[in-house]
């Protein structure tokens, strides 16, 4: 059984997946790690099957999961998290934005036992970031985070960094729970974890803006901020169940 899964969401990923696997494979083979990787297809127009098809067969840590359709990027993420066999779980994006050998950063906050999830921040450590996003995109992200914090309560400095690893137990807690299935999904999978009174760390990584980002600033940021008001509608209705008291958030410079 591999003790770290890598999960991947793609859609539409034909021109950078086979270049992210070799990044990953590589690094995960140097670093002597019982792990598999879990590309999850998110209905992909293009031939991104094909190519993580090809590289699992001569990689047998790497392995392709079909969404039913395109259904978002939190329903692939969690399809992912639900079928990973690890003790130590992390989604990153295709294009890896955050070097996947900023991962061990992750791992060791919580193999230490000083969180149960820890999620990668591009602004803990601005210095870090090799390629900055556009000043409207930066804009935008201040004023999600200060929606964030009216409307869920949550004090994160940076929710959206598609990097973040669980332990077992802590995914297990809280992507069986998840309603949203968009892009909207980080900020609900960490008012879960805050619900469920799992330690939460953030973590300075290393970041590059990729301009072929797949994320339209206005029209996926409405839906975002409508998946928000969600999120608390459904806590205030009790579809997310009875849960314990609020978990202790940690900022983790690693």
């Amino acid at each position: 059984m591999p003790y770290y899964s890598i999960i991947v969401p793609a859609y539409n990923e034909a021109q950078r997946i086979g270049a992210s696997l070799e990044r990953m494979a590589a690094y995960v083979t140097a670093a002597g790690w019982s792990a598999e990787i879990i590309v999850v297809n998110d209905g992909s127009r293009d031939n991104t099957a094909a190519i993580v098809n090809q590289f699992a067969r001569q990689n047998p840590i790497v392995r392709l999961l079909e969404n039913p359709g395109n259904r978002g990027k939190g329903y692939t993420v969690r399809n992912g998290m639900m079928n990973a066999a690890g003790q130590l779980l992390l989604f990153t994006d295709a294009d890896l934005s955050s070097p996947i050998e900023e991962a061990e950063k992750l791992f060791r906050v919580i193999q230490r036992g000083e969180a149960d999830i820890a999620i990668g921040s591009r602004y803990l450590q601005s210095q870090l970031q090799t390629r900055k996003q556009p000043f409207y995109r930066r804009m935008l992200g201040r004023m999600f985070n200060l929606a964030l914090r009216g409307i869920l309560g949550l004090s994160y400095v940076d929710t959206q960094c598609g990097f973040k690893a669980f332990s077992r137990k802590a995914a297990l807690t809280v992507f069986p729970a998840m309603k949203i299935e968009g892009w909207g999904f980080d900020p609900e999978i960490l008012f879960l974890a805050r619900r469920s009174a799992l330690r939460v760390a953030e973590v300075p990584v290393s970041w590059a803006h990729d301009h072929r980002s797949k994320i339209n600033p206005l029209l996926d940021g409405a839906r975002m901020f409508t998946e928000l008001m969600r999120v608390r509608l459904n806590s205030i209705s009790g579809k997310y169940g009875e849960l314990p008291t609020q978990a202790r958030v940690v900022t983790k410079i690693a």
